[in-house]
């Protein structure tokens, strides 16, 4: 399942992406927000990170105008690996290489189409987890954010 959340920035690439999950029976939660009036991203990154970082849901989708303020306050959740796409690739590598758990898009730098071939891309890219130096790099996250990361 998928948590959803957006600010008003956002909104059309969410009712996008939600259209491409409704056709392809993936179930989701939408976490707001609901209309185009100004509301503060930072309310519905953390409603989505604190859910996806709770095992509640496998994965997140977050838009605001950028994607960037939106991921910026889904990071600041423990656990959460939140990014910001722009391309195919990066909405692939961001899976397959640093196992991101939200993918992020900017509603005001991104196209409808493009947001939901990106959350395609991002919903059913696995984890290289076969490939040890992925599963090290994305060690050394969690190893930064609990404060035991050390560089010799």
């Amino acid at each position: 399942m998928i948590a959803l959340g957006c600010d008003h920035g956002g909104i059309n690439l969410k009712k996008a992406v939600i259209d491409y999950l409704d056709k392809n029976n993936i179930e989701y939660v939408d976490y707001g927000c609901y209309s185009e009036d100004s509301v503060d991203y930072p309310i519905y990154a953390y409603k989505v990170a604190t859910a996806v970082a709770k095992g509640e849901f496998e994965k997140g989708i977050l838009c605001c105008g950028t994607g960037i303020g939106i991921s910026i306050a889904a990071n600041k959740v423990k656990g959460i690996r939140a990014a910001v796409v722009s391309n195919e690739f990066g909405a692939e590598m961001t899976r397959r290489h640093n196992n991101a758990n939200i993918l992020c898009m900017g509603g005001r730098v991104t196209t409808e189409a493009d947001a939901v071939k990106f959350a395609d891309i991002f919903l059913n890219t696995p984890f290289s987890s076969d490939e040890e130096r992925h599963t090290r790099r994305v060690q050394m996250l969690s190893d930064i954010e609990n404060g035991c990361f050390e560089v010799n």
